[in-house]
């Protein structure tokens, strides 16, 4: 069993982000200087995915430009002898082999899911939201690679799942799960934004998927379900019962890009960590700190 493939669905409006996102893609917003969708491409190449699709909708063509040669641009920087420059850019499209397809209609995260039937064929296949950018600590695997061991362990599907707070389950889903070792648990159960009586455990998934291509027939024969969308965790539910599936308690830090709050954590916590910046952002925030800013 080899995953080779992943998709990244990426056609929600953006509603929680907006006015940015009426004509900028959410997933084009910057992280310091590198798009989200970036970073998500490179967590899925740096796990050994060779074949990208990238789900869209209208008005998101940026991305598409993004990870194309953009000739003007490398003919200008190699004139200029900005070789580093022309090297970063002409290296955007040469990261994997990507491809697109539109989500026509806004049915949910599932008929997304299910829009990318034909690019999968009959492989597993990982899925990587948008939303969520994950940071591996050093010396740990990416998310996506952590998926992908326990799935082939264990001959399963794997979602990457984590604990959130009571208070917090109803926004996501519960799963229901037992041990197997470690962090790897059996799924049996899952429900989509829980009530209360409906909660199974605090464990939730969170924006990576490695998956079996059964999930595509159960996808097309399942009924619009929370929010009136196709939900992806309504197709696992159902797969889990007739397929084995684990959940790994991923070791990562996630980060929510789909909000505001989410957005500028991701931004402010990546600065940190980037060398031509981080001095000054310390020391700036030392100094609106101190004007009681």
């Amino acid at each position: 069993m080899k995953v080779r493939k992943a998709v990244i669905p990426a056609a929600g409006l953006g509603t929680r982000m907006l006015p940015a996102t009426k004509s900028i893609p959410k997933e084009m917003l910057p992280i310091v200087d590198r798009p989200a969708i970036e970073i998500i491409v490179e967590e899925a190449v740096k796990s050994g995915i060779e074949d990208i699709l990238i789900i869209t909708n209208r008005g998101k063509c940026a991305m598409e430009d993004y990870f194309d040669y953009n000739p003007e641009v490398e003919q200008s920087l190699k004139k200029s002898g900005k070789d580093d420059e022309y090297e970063l850019v002409r290296g955007l499209a040469n990261m994997a082999n990507i491809v697109f397809v539109r989500q026509k209609e806004t049915k949910g995260l599932g008929h997304a899911v299910w829009r990318a039937k034909s690019f999968v064929g009959n492989e597993p296949f990982a899925v990587l939201l948008g939303d969520d950018i994950m940071v591996s600590p050093e010396g740990q695997p990416p998310v996506t690679k952590q998926l992908i061991d326990a799935a082939e362990q264990h001959t399963a599907s794997a979602v990457g799942a984590q604990l959130v707070d009571s208070k917090d389950i109803a926004k996501y889903c519960s799963l229901k799960v037992d041990l197997i070792k470690d962090n790897v648990f059996h799924v049996t159960d899952a429900v989509e934004k829980p009530r209360p009586e409906q909660v199974f455990s605090n464990y939730a998934i969170l924006g990576r998927y490695v998956l079996m291509p059964k999930i595509f027939e159960i996808l097309e024969n399942t009924p619009p379900g929370f929010g009136g969308e196709i939900q992806i965790t309504d197709g696992l539910n159902t797969l889990c019962k007739v397929d084995k599936m684990v959940a790994v308690d991923f070791v990562a830090r996630r980060y929510d890009t789909g909000n505001l709050k989410g957005y500028l954590e991701t931004i402010i916590d990546f600065a940190m960590k980037d060398d031509r910046v981080n001095d000054w952002l310390r020391e700036y925030m030392r100094e609106k700190s101190g004007a009681g800013v």
